[in-house]
């Protein structure tokens, strides 16, 4: 086993592993694709009695019983695409293991540790014997708290009975897009968009439909192609701001023009995705969707802990919305996970009692994400070809790199995509990034800078030194 999974890393990355090396890996990429692919046999399970000549016996008659295993899947999950960021992030995690030094900016997840006050709180937990189950939509203390944080900071109102607390905030937008969606509705996205939201649509059994943005606009909704693509179809718009994968923010005049056009469609819900709502750079501001004229009724708000209290690990994320569509959801969590972990909604109290917008320790994560931000833009700049729009939240660089396409790597091959760009950085950069054709814009590569500085500036420096090796289309 060891040495076919070290045959296949060795293969779609070009680099020499020794078989001492390799431990259990947790995904492949082959060259071709990025996926998590296995093929499984056709079991066929045989029972032979025979006797002394030959025959079969079994209480004197003859018995030949051959099954074989239905390995089908359902045609809904065949549709779904795995996740490109994990299956990277997977790859990756693998080379470090094996000894080769490949630098990790792959997946979402701040390098900062889960602050003291929050750590402390799940420990008390523990010991205090807050370790049984939770209410189904999260505990009283928790969902109290999420209404005066919504009312002080976001100029929201709501009551505990319309808020949900999940297993984070991958799952409420999972849940809410069941909940509201029929088959044959359809989910308007705007890309570059994070790579679950098709996939989730998928699953709900509607129709994600695409909406291209710009990187000249700061990958922005335009609101004339949002009106274009309305139909009596529309059940969704998801909106997140700030982005991932681009870091853009959108400005409150934009989400108003939005909110005029989405006001006249009675059946248009809307997503917002907020969870990087605190990891913003100013001037740039934030603005919850629900705040605006008419939008409270028709949007479902979505946050959580992960990223701005580095909670990833916690697992804990909360939607609130109207007490119609916040029961439906109440009741799909119920028949899937129940309630979230009691130990990490008592983290999440603590986390909210931080202070406005997580206070001090919340405010020097963001500058110190600021300053990376301005290092890898004042480098992108520098780089030929590249073009990037300076995100004004979150932790990613979303950068065109499409200039290099066609390009010849020496021992690589020519590089065609985004995707075959990502796996030449990581063949001869030792960087893993994700190919922007999974954020549904195959011009772009997504980095994120949840990394310390001195990671960043290594980063870069393979970066320029594999960008200026590529040989443009042609050249001899």
């Amino acid at each position: 086993m060891a040495n076919s999974l070290q045959g296949s890393i060795s293969s779609s990355c070009n680099i020499p592993i020794r078989s001492n090396r390799i431990g259990i890996l947790d995904s492949e990429i082959p060259k071709s694709s990025v996926s998590f692919s296995s093929q499984l046999p056709n079991f066929s399970l045989k029972y032979l009695e025979k006797g002394r000549k030959g025959q079969s016996l079994r209480t004197s008659a003859t018995v030949r019983a051959e099954m074989q295993v239905d390995i089908s899947l359902s045609p809904r999950v065949n549709s779904v695409k795995p996740s490109k960021t994990v299956a990277i992030t997977d790859q990756a995690t693998a080379l470090v293991q094996a000894g080769v030094p490949v630098i990790r900016l792959a997946a979402g997840e701040p390098d900062f540790d889960t602050p003291a006050v929050i750590t402390e709180a799940g420990i008390k937990a523990i010991r205090e014997g807050h370790t049984r189950y939770s209410p189904n939509a999260g505990t009283m203390e928790l969902r109290t708290a999420i209404c005066h944080k919504l009312q002080e900071e976001n100029g929201l109102t709501y009551t505990p009975d319309q808020i949900v607390v999940s297993n984070g905030a991958k799952q409420c937008i999972a849940q809410a897009l069941i909940a509201v969606c029929s088959p044959g509705d359809e989910v308007i996205i705007p890309a570059p968009f994070w790579v679950s939201y098709p996939e989730m649509a998928t699953l709900a059994d509607a129709e994600p439909v695409i909406v291209p943005t710009l990187i000249s606009d700061d990958f922005l909704l335009n609101p004339e192609l949002l009106k274009a693509k309305i139909t009596e179809k529309s059940r969704l718009l998801i909106l997140c701001s700030p982005s991932n994968p681009t870091g853009s923010v959108y400005p409150r005049k934009l989400l108003e023009e939005i909110a005029e056009i989405v006001a006249k469609h009675p059946r248009l819900l809307v997503i917002s995705d907020e969870i990087y709502e605190h990891i913003i750079y100013a001037p740039a501001t934030h603005t919850s969707f629900a705040s605006l004229p008419g939008m409270w009724e028709r949007t479902l708000t979505v946050n959580g802990f992960s990223k701005a209290f580095a909670m990833t690990g916690w697992r804990l994320g909360y939607i609130a919305g109207p007490r119609h569509f916040i029961a439906a959801c109440n009741k799909i969590q119920s028949q899937i996970t129940s309630g979230a972990s009691s130990i990490s909604q008592k983290g999440g109290v603590a986390a909210l009692g931080m202070g406005y917008a997580g206070g001090e320790t919340v405010a020097n994560m963001v500058k110190a994400f600021r300053e990376r931000r301005d290092f890898l833009v004042k480098n992108f700049r520098e780089l030929p070809g590249a073009k990037i729009s300076v995100p004004e939240g979150a932790f990613y660089l979303f950068f065109d790199c499409s200039s290099y396409y066609g390009s010849e790597a020496e021992g690589f091959g020519i590089i065609k995509d985004s995707e075959s760009l990502c796996r030449y950085l990581l063949d001869k950069g030792m960087v893993a990034l994700v190919p922007g054709d999974a954020f549904g814009d195959d011009k772009c590569i997504r980095m994120s800078y949840a990394a310390s500085l001195s990671t960043l500036q290594a980063a870069m420096e393979n970066i320029k030194e594999a960008i200026l090796a590529l040989r443009p289309a042609g050249a001899v």
